[in-house]
């Protein structure tokens, strides 16, 4: 797929937010039909428990609902805004439930097939070769830091514990490095 292509899906997901956010419960099955199997991802992975992230899941869809209004496709792609609060959601969920750990990599597997289509691989693809492509451009800790706070869900702090390194630094990093990622893929 290309950029033309991804533009209008992010034009389409736009929308759905933000019919959304007038009432419109068309406007959020749109926004859960083009979204969930990615945002179930998420919080499967954060949560390392099928029930849980299903359960999760659910309150993110809510959150949608209520602030559909305050998102600003000039400040956030949509699907960001919306991996945003998964990721928060499911961060949350593992401190409320106090489990740090994850799920095993077998896990995966029981998950249903929602295979995708032959365009969609392609642009995952791309979209994934560019993000590799950009976050080797990073300097190794903004890199490091990145990865482990949006694929492993690690809260800053526990970055910070980990690396033993202050909170502060370990936040500069990732703000550096996102504004980084976001002006090597061209979201800026």
């Amino acid at each position: 797929m290309g950029e033309a292509a991804m533009a209008d899906e992010r034009i389409r997901l736009s929308s759905a937010i933000q019919l959304a956010a007038t009432g419109d419960p068309v406007g959020l099955r749109r926004v859960y039909d083009m979204t969930c199997a990615k945002l179930f991802g998420i919080c499967l992975r954060i949560c390392g428990d099928r029930e849980a992230a299903e359960d999760v899941l659910q309150d993110v869809y809510v959150k949608v609902w209520r602030r559909a209004g305050a998102f600003d496709p000039n400040r956030a792609s949509p699907i960001t805004w919306l991996a945003t609060i998964a990721r928060n959601a499911a961060i949350d969920w593992r401190r409320a439930d106090h489990r740090f750990d994850f799920a095993p990599e077998g896990v995966a597997l029981t998950i249903a097939d929602e295979s995708p289509l032959a365009d969609a691989v392609v642009e995952g693809e791309d979209q994934s070769r560019r993000l590799r492509l950009c976050l080797e451009g990073l300097q190794p800790q903004q890199s490091l830091a990145i990865r482990r706070a949006f694929l492993d869900g690690l809260t800053y702090q526990e970055l910070a514990e980990c690396a033993g390194i202050p909170l502060g630094t370990v936040k500069s990093w990732i703000r550096r490095g996102m504004q980084k990622l976001k002006d090597c893929l061209g979201d800026g």
